[in-house]
């Protein structure tokens, strides 16, 4: 019973992982800013990202940065204005595209860039953006976003950014929207003062030394595509140590940076990593990021999925900060920041929403992987007994899609109510080889690439060869969960589906007198002939449904 009084508060916390909790209006009541964010502008649809080169200087006591952005796009349309997003109170100062200062005007969060040069259809150009300025405060990271400036135990400042909801663009100027990444990646430069590392996406290329400024600057290269909110620097007096993955394209480099406090506690609760990847890589094919490697860096927050620099801060312990969140014991057999975020390696930066209307994408996988790295250690009871216990964080407040074209994310529910719709199609599907086949194929069919969420739930019904439509929309659409209604009489039972969208056929999997039986109900009544006149019926767990006897017997 204590679990489930403390159970409303974690899954609270666990519901806003991704993001900020949802500060945007629940009527309808979009802004201009709303679209601008959201949207495929007319200034962001003519030109493609191919590179960011971002060149910055972090000041621990100002808590300032400044700094510029080299952007390569490649032109993809006629000419138009170009759309850059930074927020204040960071300042774009100026823009600068062979040598020319551009004119730009400033319309809030977004900044419309006009071009002196002509600009050819296939070709590539950069701009240089200049930036300063005291970033937005994360006061509770990762939730409400932003920089956290803290110190470490010795008093070294310990510095990290946490930003999917609120945006990138909260400390570095960009094209801030999820349906365009970095074809070629990025190079991240970063300047600190000389007693402290940065550690950034991908591998580190140099160190410097400056000794007149005396600071060092950090170069990290990112190889593959990127989304914006997976760029980050993390600041701290980091120790290093490594190890060697042989998987599945061959040798990965696996990284870990801790405060240097933290050494000892983190070579043991690390080992989650190496778990980690043998079980994901089961389930959802190579990792995604073989020539940026993998790390996992210590911050001075809970945590967060940013693109092969996996940031952690769960305490060093088992659990959600020590806690299961699915009330079962399950979630103490691993570290719940380690797993979860990087599952998000597969499921958010591999495959990536178009648009965070869909960001179930991102979440309802990988809040389904804690239980699939559990069905690989421990067996598929203990998963199913971890993702029905995370039920009871779901709320069915409001649909798991949010709205598109204005920068709106869909319910908390995105994450267990996901889980548990994945879940309840691999029981449909019932085989579990096929079902593995299918999360593998959708890291192989949209490998490095933004989708939409019909594009996974159509792939999803192809190879399964099921028509699903109805089930997602009946779990993403929609708020009710369906009840399978029944009556046994005369030796028979009738049932439909009821409190269900309109054509609802979903098959499910009951016990009748303790025997399995698979039917395919719909919203008309159908009826099945029993070996006897009264049967104790029961639908399969594994199934979100309620169920109900309209007889009440």
């Amino acid at each position: 019973m204590k679990w489930i009084k403390q159970l409303p508060i974690a899954a609270l916390l666990l519901c806003s992982l991704s993001a900020n909790a949802q500060l945007f209006p629940h009527d309808g009541a979009f802004t201009r800013q709303d679209t601008l964010r959201g949207s495929i502008t007319q200034e962001r649809a003519w030109w493609d990202l191919q590179h960011y080169l971002l060149d910055i200087k972090v000041d621990p006591e100002k808590q300032s940065v400044s700094g510029t952005n080299t952007m390569t796009y490649q032109v993809k349309g006629e000419k138009k204005k170009l759309q850059i997003d930074l927020q204040p109170p960071m300042k774009l100062s100026k823009a600068v595209q062979n040598g020319k200062e551009l004119e730009i005007e400033h319309d809030g969060n977004a900044h419309f860039i006009s071009l002196k040069e002509e600009q050819t259809i296939g070709e590539n150009y950069e701009i240089t953006f200049h930036f300063s300025g005291r970033p937005t405060v994360a006061i509770r990271p990762p939730w409400d976003g932003g920089l956290t400036w803290q110190k470490d135990s010795n008093g070294l400042p310990f510095i990290a950014n946490a930003n999917q909801g609120i945006g990138s663009s909260v400390w570095w100027p960009n094209k801030d929207h999820p349906s365009d990444e970095p074809d070629n990646g990025a190079i991240i430069k970063v300047e600190v003062p000389k007693n402290l590392m940065d550690v950034s996406n991908g591998h580190l290329i140099k160190t410097e030394r400056n000794r007149k400024a005396n600071t060092k600057t950090y170069t990290w290269k990112v190889e593959n595509p990127i989304n914006n909110y997976g760029i980050n620097i993390n600041i701290g007096d980091y120790v290093h140590f490594s190890e060697k993955y042989q998987g599945e394209k061959g040798e990965l480099d696996m990284d870990y940076y801790v405060l240097r406090e933290n050494l000892s506690k983190a070579k043991k609760q690390f080992k989650d990593a190496v778990r980690m990847m043998e079980a994901f890589e089961y389930w959802f094919g190579p990792y995604p990021f073989y020539e940026d490697g993998y790390k996992l860096v210590e911050v001075p927050y809970l945590g967060m999925e940013h693109q092969s620099s996996v940031t952690y801060g769960n305490g060093y312990e088992n659990g959600y900060l020590g806690r299961d969140l699915s009330g079962t014991g399950w979630g103490l057999k691993f570290d719940f920041i380690i797993i979860h975020e990087s599952g998000h390696e597969w499921f958010a930066n591999n495959i990536t929403n178009r648009d965070v209307a869909d960001m179930w994408v991102h979440e309802g996988f990988t809040a389904y992987s804690e239980s699939l790295f559990l069905d690989y250690f421990y067996g598929t009871e203990a998963a199913s007994d971890y993702v029905l216990g995370t039920r009871m964080a779901i709320n069915n407040d409001r649909p798991i899609i949010g709205k598109y074209g204005v920068n709106y994310e869909g319910s908390g529910d995105m994450y267990y109510k996901g889980a548990n719709l994945l879940h309840t199609i691999r029981q449909i599907i019932n085989d579990d080889e096929k079902w593995r086949g299918i999360l593998r194929g959708l890291n192989r069919e949209f490998y490095h690439q933004t989708v939409t969420s019909r594009q996974v739930e159509n792939y999803i019904s192809e190879k399964a060869g099921l028509d699903l439509s109805t089930v997602f929309d009946q779990y993403l659409r929609n708020t009710k969960i369906p009840v399978f209604s029944y009556t046994v009489k005369d030796g028979a039972i009738s049932y439909r589906w009821e409190n269900s969208v309109l054509g609802f056929n979903m098959p499910v999997k009951i016990w009748i007198d303790g025997k399995e039986k698979w039917l395919k109900p719909t919203t008309e009544w159908k009826s099945l002939e029993l070996e006897s006149k009264q049967a104790n019926i029961k639908v399969d767990r594994n199934f979100y449904v309620a169920s109900m006897d309209i007889l009440g017997k």
